[in-house]
């Protein structure tokens, strides 16, 4: 349920920007470009081989980076050049697009068929983008020839990319969540910031002391606007071990203990402890204000949430530390990620994956190449993407430390606890809006009455998940 470029679900911070296309060109000599393929892209024999660097294909792929973010521009640029080194044949069009992807125009591009051929999603939209028949089924292009470390990559990444055994989409980035600390408000509460609260027990705790400090000072920040409230809840359900949705996915599975005990804690936490502060129906961005003024101690948040206090609000790096999940039995993952548009040609779906694999799935380049994303200005150091395992994530991470430009052990209680990462439930966003209401009846309403909530919520929930 994130936003940034580098990794957000659903709530979009910027209003609809004007689109800009820039090309970036290369020219050839051979083979073609042409129309459209069966509904499995094509699955004769040479599917598996990957693209022919004699091949002449054009692109067009969303996100690239706004002639704003010029670090991030500028490295696009130079891999569409090295890309091009060894595929002279492919031209890449980029669109350049900021926020990546606004709900609103992703249904509308989805519903009008415009889609570019290599267009960008969030985990939660591939039903969305199945709905509307516009994801072409790569299974049968995506192998170790044509993407090498895809036998290193977590499988639940993948998963969430796939409907009925068939692939639909490549990652980009992925995060998973867990609990963000201000290391300088834990020191002045007396708490010790490289040992972050792991239960919901001693978040209360710290809360306290660091609301004690005074001075409109928060312990423990929480959402209930945008549908935001309903992404911590979900999080902080499975952190405890429980489910939004059942196996099915066809009821809600949370009017339990699981979900009064969340809602308990947080109505002790807002009315009698006074430890959240007094100003609720908070949306993403304002806990992070809060945070990065000094004014809030702790709250639920995945690592690039740091990225964006420093570099939109001021902050510093080393003002920051993260530990796991309180509760400890799953956490929310999501991310983002590529498809291809459905009907391509077999030669477009082999350069859709050549390029995904140059720039967002090779250890030490394009994304990966922490070096320069140093050289260039760009924050080093934070624990996503991380969809690595095995050899693959141990390279990476002996990189991403080398070329580090933020205090890593700040993180240590995060990275070395790691904590089973599920997905968001189906009709993700409709859901969360309806725990929206639930989150903020108990944070504004001191009689709220959490059996009744949980009950009300309960059945819109049954209600969504009817009408999928």
């Amino acid at each position: 349920m994130r936003s940034s470029r580098s990794s957000r679900t659903a709530v979009t911070l910027v209003s609809t920007l004007a689109l800009a296309l820039t090309t970036l060109t290369a020219c050839g000599t051979s083979s073609s470009d042409g129309g459209g393929s069966d509904d499995s892209g094509g699955t004769s024999a040479d599917a598996a081989a990957p693209l022919d660097p004699k091949t002449k294909v054009t692109l067009t792929i969303d996100c690239m980076p706004p002639a704003a973010e010029k670090a991030e521009l500028k490295q696009w640029k130079e891999d569409v050049k090295a890309f091009n080194a060894k595929y002279p044949n492919v031209t890449i069009q980029g669109k350049q697009t900021d926020p990546c992807l606004e709900p609103p125009r992703f249904t509308a591009m989805l519903k009008a068929k415009s889609q570019p051929d290599v267009f960008y999603t969030y985990f939660t939209d591939l039903q969305q983008v199945l709905d509307n028949n516009g994801a072409q089924d790569i299974s049968a292009y995506v192998n170790d020839k044509s993407v090498p470390a895809l036998g290193d990559m977590d499988p639940n990444v993948l998963g969430v990319l796939k409907k009925d055994d068939k692939l639909y989409g490549l990652p980009y980035s992925n995060y998973t969540m867990g609990l963000l600390i201000n290391r300088k408000l834990f020191k002045r509460a007396g708490l010790d910031p490289n040992s972050p609260p792991t239960t919901w027990k001693e978040v209360r705790a710290a809360a306290k002391k660091i609301a004690a400090l005074g001075d409109g000072v928060a312990g423990f920040g929480e959402y209930s606007a945008g549908n935001n409230g309903g992404w911590h809840f979900t999080a902080a359900t499975y952190g405890l071990g429980g489910d939004i949705v059942d196996g099915g996915g066809t009821k809600a599975a949370f009017n339990n203990a699981t979900g009064r005990q969340i809602v308990d804690n947080l109505k002790a936490m807002r009315w009698d402890d006074d430890s959240m502060g007094k100003t609720q129906l908070l949306k993403w961005g304002d806990l992070q204000k809060q945070m990065a003024a000094d004014k809030l101690g702790m709250f639920l948040a995945a690592p690039d949430d740091i990225t964006y206090m420093v570099q939109n609000l001021g902050a510093k790096y080393g003002d920051f530390g993260m530990g796991p999940m309180p509760g400890q039995k799953a956490t929310l993952f999501g991310g983002n990620d590529y498809m291809v548009k459905k009907g391509s040609s077999p030669d477009k779906i082999k350069a859709a994956i050549a390029w995904i694999n140059f720039k967002f799935l090779t250890p030490g380049k394009g994304q990966f190449d922490w070096a320069r994303t140093k050289q260039d200005g760009l924050p080093v150091g934070l624990p996503q993407p991380n969809f690595w395992t095995g050899e693959t994530k141990s390279t990476d991470d002996k990189a991403r430390s080398a070329s580090s430009t933020m205090p890593v052990a700040n993180f240590k209680a995060f990275t070395d606890h790691p904590v089973r990462g599920k997905a968001e439930p189906p009709k993700a966003q409709e859901i969360y809006k309806v725990l929206d209401t639930l989150m903020s009846a108990v944070l504004t309403n001191r009689d709220a009455d959490p059996d009744k909530l949980l009950k009300t919520a309960e059945q819109q929930v049954d209600q969504v998940l009817a009408n999928q």
